[in-house]
């Protein structure tokens, strides 16, 4: 009997120390997940910023979709002004401004650059980021603007529930990570 009554305590123990490393595993394991989780999202949304970037210098314009913005950075043309001469020259020294055209293929293969896959957001099953492009005024000025965007639900996986914010007081699953701002002349990222 006594056996048996060491043995059960023994048992209730290793199942507290189960449950006791249990919770202290769960939060780290969040913090570490979410940390990696939102770091490769916001490489990938400073990316497609950079290719809104590359876009707008050959058009002027940000792309409204990821359609024409990989069409554009793979069939368009980078105008580069090249100046001889100083332009701020109070003597009127003679200045030469001429055009050069450069593939963007080759201009931004030349630098690393790839434009593949920019839409899917990662750790999400094929989910796509959005993305917004067009025209506002600003300052009585009219401006061209982009915004894309993904909420946290669709990359955090496993941990996009609510019930992990009692680890991390500002966590939301629905909130969004973004760059950019429809009504503001902005790219600037909101984890900046």
């Amino acid at each position: 009997m006594r056996i048996a009554i060491n043995l059960l305590f023994f048992l209730l123990a290793a199942g507290l120390a189960y449950v006791l490393a249990g919770t202290i595993r769960e939060p780290i394991a969040f913090e570490e997940e979410k940390s990696k989780r939102e770091k490769v999202v916001v490489d990938k949304l400073i990316k497609i910023r950079k290719a809104q970037e590359y876009y707008r210098a050959i058009t002027g314009e940000y792309a409204p979709n990821f359609d024409t913005l990989q069409q554009v950075l793979a069939s368009g043309v980078f105008t580069i002004t090249k100046v001889e001469g100083d332009p701020d020259d109070p003597t009127g020294g003679k200045v030469i401004y001429t055009e050069i055209e450069k593939s963007s293929k080759d201009s931004l293969a030349s630098i690393g650059f790839t434009y593949d896959d920019l839409a899917s957001i990662p750790y999400s099953d094929g989910k796509t980021f959005n993305i917004q492009a067009d025209t506002t005024t600003y300052q009585n000025t009219l401006v061209h603007v982009v915004e894309v965007s993904t909420k946290r639900v669709d990359f955090m996986g496993p941990f996009a529930d609510p019930k992990f914010a009692k680890y991390d007081n500002t966590y939301d699953p629905n909130s969004i990570l973004k760059f950019g701002n429809m009504n503001t002349p902005n790219t600037s990222g909101n984890w900046e």
